[in-house]
């Protein structure tokens, strides 16, 4: 049974609900952020992350596409594809024609792609870097640390454009070293998505191998 990495590389780079703890300037930046994400009925988007590992010299890119309404999500990346209706989660590995099913996360500081674009509510720590110019746009910078020190990473950076209130990217310093890259290529929101892209049907996947997780207690 392959680990499904989708939504923890996800879940690394966005998560919960931005407010982190810090300076001013970051903590008026976050905030307008959150709100601004929270005003989405719902968002389509692509985007690309790269995964740096100095001791390598390896750097893995892969692009992955992510549809959000409410509580409701639907994941491509990597192989895989993640759906979630608010009470389930399919995760499809397709190499292997195998779908586990397994709950949500409903705790309420869960990281999950539901909240991939309004995260930090609390557990990090903020720090306005700079301001500058990207690409003709005026974009600011960020460093979240975690406050809890047993997480896998120690930094991540949020590149945010300032007139429009918007992650433009993300970077993740893990303590092996390594950096994953995130940069969203395309952005869409309250576009009409149908629910039904939300729930993933075994029976059109004849032959596939179901592995159920769910605590059916």
């Amino acid at each position: 049974m392959k680990i499904r990495i989708g939504t923890f590389i996800l879940a690394i780079l966005f998560g919960g609900s931005i407010m982190a703890q810090g300076d001013k300037i970051s903590d008026d930046i976050l905030k307008g952020v959150s709100a601004k994400y929270k005003t989405f009925a719902s968002i389509n988007a692509e985007f690309t992350y790269s995964i740096e590992n100095p001791q390598d010299k390896a750097n893995e890119k892969q692009t992955g596409k992510v549809f959000l309404k409410g509580n409701k999500y639907k994941l491509l990346i990597a192989g895989q594809e993640v759906y979630c209706d608010g009470a389930t989660v399919w995760t499809y590995l397709k190499d292997s024609k195998e779908v586990q099913i397994t709950d949500p996360n409903t705790k309420a500081d869960a990281i999950t792609p539901a909240t991939i674009f309004t995260m930090y509510d609390k557990g990090y720590s903020s720090k306005f870097v700079e301001e500058k110019t990207d690409g003709g746009k005026a974009v600011q910078i960020i460093d979240l640390t975690p406050i809890d020190k047993k997480k896998k990473f120690f930094k991540i950076r949020l590149t945010i454009n300032k007139l429009e209130k918007l992650i433009v990217s993300s970077k993740i310093f893990d303590k092996n070293g390594n950096k994953i890259n995130y940069t969203i290529d395309k952005f869409s929101h309250d576009t009409p998505i149908s629910d039904s892209i939300f729930t993933f049907v075994v029976g059109n996947y004849p032959g596939i191998e179901v592995i159920d997780l769910k605590d059916n207690k």
